[in-house]
């Protein structure tokens, strides 16, 4: 068993802040999972979306460390899409549910370019206070898998498994590299079928951000060169916290 799953931080995040379960949809098997941490009358949080192998408790630590300075946090785990625009109009739909008019949103590789797509679904009436986007892209077609996009849901949960490990670092890491791989591995185990499936769609189907549309929104780029980016698959996620966002709030 990894050293963080086993750790007392993380321990200590699943014993305080509650997993709430939230539909907007019609479809009721549509399940947002999220964790909100902070100050609730913050009108505008931080919003975290992970990346393929990721569920919203990868970011525990930056929730555990920013509510402690009084930031609202909110880490999300988006229920089954398969294109771009369904997405976007169900997170819509999620921040109508939480009362929420704008945010700062923490994308990491395709949680980054749905809140990209977010922003740019919204540029006509804005929803998106600020982007931060780690490891992330803008252009789908960088993958070369637009053209096998739409056959991932047929596709078995264990060939699905194996294209996202493909991805991890197979040589030697330092050990707090090889604990984030381990968190990370376990949390993809925790994944179904159709979830796979329907985020190894949006990642690679023919897509882009038009950027004109979200040339006013403050944006941070953050990046690493190690050996394993094409799907940040061992994002900062579980490694050091990062910087607080910018106020207002």
């Amino acid at each position: 068993m990894g050293e963080i799953k086993v750790s007392p931080d993380y321990n200590w995040f699943r014993s305080t802040v509650p997993l709430k379960k939230i539909i907007v949809d019609d479809d009721d098997s549509k399940i947002w999972s999220l964790y909100d941490a902070g100050p609730r009358n913050i009108r505008c949080p931080l919003i975290f979306l992970p990346p393929v192998s990721g569920t919203a408790d990868v970011f525990f630590r930056q929730i555990l460390a920013l509510t402690g300075w009084g930031y609202r946090v909110i880490a999300l785990q988006y229920p089954v899409y398969w294109d771009h625009l369904e997405f976007c109009d169900g997170f819509r739909k999620l921040l109508d549910h939480l009362q929420l008019d704008k945010v700062h949103l923490f994308g990491a590789s395709l949680g980054g370019f749905l809140a990209q797509k977010f922003a740019e679904y919204t540029h006509k009436s804005p929803r998106v206070h600020s982007l931060i986007l780690c490891n992330s892209f803008s252009d789908t077609s960088i993958f070369n898998q637009t053209w096998t996009a739409n056959s991932f849901w047929l596709m078995p949960s264990f060939m699905l498994k194996k294209i996202v490990l493909g991805n991890f670092s197979s040589g030697p890491v330092d050990p707090m590299m090889a604990d984030a791989i381990d968190f990370m591995v376990d949390r993809l185990e925790s994944l179904g079928q159709s979830e796979l499936a329907s985020r190894l769609t949006l990642n690679c189907q023919n897509s882009y951000v038009e950027p004109h549309k979200i040339r006013d929104i403050p944006v941070t780029i953050m990046d690493n060169f190690s050996s394993s980016q094409t799907e940040t698959l061992h994002p900062l996620s579980t490694s050091s916290p990062v910087p607080p966002p910018p106020r207002p709030w």
